[in-house]
């Protein structure tokens, strides 16, 4: 079971991203805050949680935190910044869309940016840690994917409904097929010969 928070004598809010390292995209963060007594013993990073938990415990989450909420930067403006700033950045959006002020930020990852006058403290994986990192992890997961699914009815060669954007040997054949979409990564360099050497893993 994972840790409720880190101090009981603060707001907390737990942050997290999905889709960074992906193709093509907007990059999702989510933050959430739970009341201070709330554990959930399902809860746990999204990545290891089937896509039908996932939705399950997203409805638990947004029906007992005591605020959350979602944010994306597209890939336009991750050309622009670079993806760990844009990841940064959609942290930062959901913090300010929190209904409720947290006092304190827990972060997944070993980066971030101050927010305003809210402290922080970066965990690497930190959505394995807190059950407020997690939820985290499964709100940016679902809406991301959500939002992949619907891209995918108008560019449906690149399997984006399977692979939300991330680099399968699918995606890459098909971007060496038919070439990139306004929704992919410009600075990521998607040349063919750079496809051709990738590795999927």
């Amino acid at each position: 079971m994972l840790k409720p928070h880190y101090s009981n004598k603060l707001i907390e809010a737990g942050c997290d991203e999905a889709g960074r390292g992906c193709f093509a995209g907007p990059v999702f963060a989510a933050a959430v805050i739970f009341p201070g007594d709330f554990q959930h013993s399902e809860l746990n990073d999204s990545k290891v949680l089937s896509a039908n938990k996932r939705e399950s415990l997203r409805e638990i989450i947004e029906k007992q935190a005591t605020a959350w909420s979602v944010a994306s930067v597209d890939s336009n403006k991750i050309d622009k910044i670079n993806i760990l700033q844009a990841s940064i950045l959609a942290m930062h959006r959901a913090i300010k869309k929190l209904k409720t002020k947290p006092q304190f930020l827990l972060i997944d990852g070993n980066r971030f940016n101050n927010y305003k006058d809210i402290p922080h403290k970066c965990f690497v994986r930190g959505d394995s840690l807190y059950i407020s990192i997690a939820a985290a992890s499964i709100l940016a997961k679902t809406y991301r994917d959500e939002y992949m699914e619907k891209l995918h009815q108008q560019y449906p060669v690149y399997g984006w409904k399977n692979n939300k954007g991330y680099p399968t040997r699918a995606h890459k054949d098909a971007i060496i097929k038919y070439g990139i979409t306004p929704y992919h990564r410009k600075s990521f360099q998607l040349n063919e010969q750079l496809l051709i050497n990738f590795v999927v893993k």
